[in-house]
């Protein structure tokens, strides 16, 4: 135990079999890591037991409150908070030590810039680069936005900008890319209801469009190859079947459904 520090990482799971090693092999220097899992079929438990990291297991109740649960189970006085796919890497280890053992360091949290890749490809465009994300913070300044979809850190006092990155390794199979978008259009357009939004068919496929011409050409998506192509089509998908989803619960709403 003289190698790790005092950091707690928090981690949600279901089915990660394929990232969750990778993702708590960057992260073995903190004392503690906490899984809350939702349901995993797969090997994602037995592989963090060996790690051996604390488990729950907990219904999923959306993005934000199922993280937000992650971090209550956190003990240490700085909060590192990851996705399964998701990597610390050497360098960026080596920053998140010298915070978190170092008793002058003011600051309240740290962003990272986030290094995103698909099919095998670093995404420097369309605003996937340098996509800053806020990770780091201490226990008792920060918590995660209840919001069911897109959460996000919430610190209270100065947040670090850092230089080194966090690596993202998001899902490149067009067929698991399809169960993605059909999961988070859905929630998307559920908390854009809740919100008092409406929409209509011809304006989810005005959105779509607008999204494929701001990625792929005003974004310069174009300039990341195919994979490019294909995330500004599958962004401009994702746009399209939320507004058309959020369309549809407007529709069964009036009629009283």
């Amino acid at each position: 135990m003289s190698n790790k520090v005092d950091l707690s990482v928090a981690i949600i799971t279901k089915d990660e079999g394929e990232n969750i090693h990778a993702c708590l092999q960057s992260v073995a220097f903190a004392r503690q890591v906490v899984v809350v899992d939702s349901g995993s079929r797969d090997a994602t438990l037995k592989i963090a037991e060996a790690f051996g990291c604390e488990i729950y297991q907990e219904s999923w109740r959306g993005f934000g409150p199922q993280k937000q649960s992650a971090v209550d189970k956190c003990r240490e006085p700085w909060v590192l908070v990851l996705d399964a796919d998701e990597r610390v890497p050497p360098e960026t280890a080596d920053i998140i030590k010298e915070i978190v053992t170092n008793s002058n360091v003011k600051e309240a949290g740290f962003s990272f810039p986030r290094k995103n890749y698909f099919q095998g490809r670093w995404i420097k465009h369309a605003g996937w680069w340098p996509d800053r994300v806020m990770r780091l913070f201490r226990k008792d300044a920060g918590k995660i936005s209840d919001a069911m979809v897109h959460e996000s850190v919430e610190v209270r006092g100065f947040v670090g900008c850092l230089n080194v990155p966090i690596e993202h390794y998001t899902e490149s199979r067009l067929s698991r890319i399809i169960q993605k978008i059909d999961r988070y259009s859905t929630l998307g357009a559920q908390s854009a209801f809740q919100e008092g939004k409406t929409s209509s068919t011809a304006g989810a496929f005005a959105r779509a469009t607008f999204t494929f011409v701001q990625d792929y050409f005003l974004r310069l998506g174009f300039l990341d190859g195919m994979p490019g192509l294909t995330l500004a089509v599958t962004d401009a998908v994702n746009k399209f079947f939320k507004y058309a989803k959020l369309s549809e619960l407007n529709r069964q709403h009036r009629n009283g459904r």
